[in-house]
């Protein structure tokens, strides 16, 4: 349904899933509490801002479906930013918006402490999340960063050779066994230049507090922005449990998974989505939320809802430097020391990610990719497109023949 000009933002995590049978009553269950430091709160508000400014960002951009995790992204740049140093480390926190008195200890300490409680939040969700560090085999990486990595942030670490094609078919199969299959690749090849790569897996799997009834889905018409209609299949329930604000220009909606720790977000621009992307900032998105949470009950509301289902990837190295990460980026600026003693830096910071969202929940998985090379490698030359060839005589530069090839094989 790559046509549709819907969108959905979640709380932290973004969305969940589905199961195969009606939840029990919402009023059974209440919110398990989560603990948190004001260091934790501090570390998830400079998240959910990050996400936003970058959601809006790359959302200017984009003309169709799009889907980012601010979690995940945030998660795998905060492993990056245990192996920066100077400019270059203060770059990529501010950017990350942590607060100048937080150490990257106390950070990596809030971000141990609230993934723990996330993954134990609710029984009928099932998350996971994972990081994983993949190293071409003779690179020398220090043992204080791949200690950090293992403690704190409890990745998968190896060492892989990235000339065999194995070496891509175990990241891809990482980054799959990690998502429930639902994102399978997330590289195609591992150039001469890599030295690492960086990733953080993030699945959700919940279901609707209150499911649909798919016995009312149908069709019904959906207006694109160019003013044409299409009709699409649209959920349908007159008596579901949420909460509902109505803003300056805006419409918004939050339902539950589960126990209500995890909610999906629904916000409906009075006009043109691509227009609201103008404006949406982590202001708006701070007033919706702490709209929601001074509400004391969840209201019966009738909502009809578009099923849909998507996958979407992004590079996401022009936003990041647009938003602060510049010298990462550079090849003669990046300080990687703390990675290695190589002259190294970040060539991208890619995402996939894949939602699907029906009467039952919403499944969804994103994977961010941080890759690393080497400033240089020695020379070396790929031939993998239509070339010249020439002969020649070299004390006379006498020119004996010249080709041109399309197709070598032809």
């Amino acid at each position: 349904m790559k046509s549709l000009k819907f969108f959905s933002l979640a709380l932290l995590l973004s969305i969940g899933f589905v199961s195969c049978k009606k939840s029990e009553p919402a009023a059974q269950q209440d919110p398990k509490a989560i603990t948190l430091s004001q260091k934790d709160k501090e570390v998830i508000a400079s998240s959910n801002d990050f996400g936003i400014s970058l959601f809006a960002k790359t959302a200017q951009t984009e003309t169709g479906n799009l889907m980012l995790s601010p979690l995940s992204a945030s998660a795998a740049l905060t492993m990056l930013l245990n192996g920066c140093n100077n400019e270059t480390y203060d770059q990529l926190k501010t950017m990350l918006g942590y607060a100048p008195n937080l150490t990257i200890g106390e950070i990596n300490q809030s971000y141990r402490s609230l993934i723990s409680q996330l993954l134990d939040a609710d029984e009928k969700v099932q998350l996971s999340i994972a990081n994983a560090i993949f190293y071409r085999l003779g690179f020398q990486v220090k043992p204080a960063f791949l200690n950090t990595m293992a403690t704190d942030f409890e990745s998968q670490v190896g060492g892989l050779d990235f000339s065999a094609p194995s070496a891509l078919t175990t990241i891809n199969q990482w980054a799959s066994d990690n998502t429930n299959g639902k994102i399978p690749k997330v590289i195609d090849e591992i150039s001469p230049q890599t030295v690492m790569f960086l990733m953080n897996a993030l699945y959700f799997k919940g279901e609707w507090t209150q499911q649909f009834d798919a016995a009312n889905t149908s069709l019904r018409p959906f207006n694109l922005e160019d003013g044409s209609t299409i009709q699409v299949p649209t959920m349908n329930e007159e008596k579901v449990g949420a909460l509902k604000y109505n803003g300056s220009d805006y419409t918004a909606l939050e339902m539950p998974y589960g126990r209500k720790n995890f909610s999906m977000v629904l916000i409906v621009p009075n006009n043109n989505l691509s227009d609201f992307y103008q404006s949406f900032d982590i202001n708006t998105w701070n007033e919706i939320t702490s709209t929601f949470d001074q509400m004391n009950s969840w209201n019966e509301t009738m909502v009809q809802l578009p099923k849909f289902k998507f996958d979407y990837e992004k590079k996401l190295n022009d936003q990041l430097i647009e938003m602060g990460m510049v010298d990462a980026f550079s090849p003669m600026a990046a300080d990687l020391s703390g990675i290695s003693d190589a002259d190294i830096f970040v060539s991208f910071v890619k995402q996939n990610t894949f939602v699907e969202v029906n009467e039952e929940g919403t499944e969804a998985a994103a994977v961010t990719t941080i890759g690393i090379e080497l400033t240089s490698v020695g020379p070396y030359f790929v031939v993998d497109k239509p070339f010249i060839f020439a002969i020649r005589e070299r004390t006379t530069n006498t020119l004996l023949f010249i080709g041109g090839v399309t197709n070598p094989v032809e």
